[in-house]
């Protein structure tokens, strides 16, 4: 039986990306995600639990995380949880597990910074929207589908 791997992510950006422009026209972002749960405990004292979480864009959805996203951007994240694994130099296993991002929303209004003379982030004239592979797209470059690691059949 096949098994399903997909995690469903809100929070802001702890940091603004970290882009890397690798051979071949690659480019990859990484980004911390911070996504926060309040509840109350016994005595009635609010109590917020934050949880960070290490993204992975890569490709278009990298230059728009570039361009777009700064530190306290709010975001809709779908991905699907990776495991690396290496040793160190004591011959110790290490793994980090990260989040590789297969769509996301941006959330909220514009971010600092981003200038009034700018067009909006829903509709950035000079930005042509990167060329999604599902027939779920928005008509705005604020959701990208990349299905290329999609195990699915269908």
């Amino acid at each position: 039986m096949a098994g399903v791997n997909k995690v469903i992510l809100v929070g802001n950006l702890g940091a603004d990306p970290e882009v890397k422009y690798l051979e071949g026209e690659k480019v990859v972002a990484k980004l911390r995600l911070a996504t926060t749960e309040s509840y109350k405990d016994r005595n009635g004292n609010r109590v917020d639990q934050t949880e960070w979480h290490d993204l992975e864009m890569w490709d278009g959805q990298a230059k728009i995380a570039e361009q777009y996203l700064k530190k306290g951007s709010q975001i809709y994240v779908e991905g699907k949880i990776k495991t690396d694994t290496w040793q160190d130099e004591q011959g110790q296993n290490r793994y980090r597990t990260k989040i590789r991002v297969l769509s996301f929303t941006m959330l909220g209004g514009k971010p600092e910074g981003m200038g009034g003379g700018q067009a909006p982030m829903s509709t950035p004239a000079s930005n042509p929207k990167p060329q999604a592979t599902s027939s779920m797209a928005s008509s705005g470059p604020d959701l990208v589908l990349d299905d290329s690691d999609d195990d699915l059949p269908f």
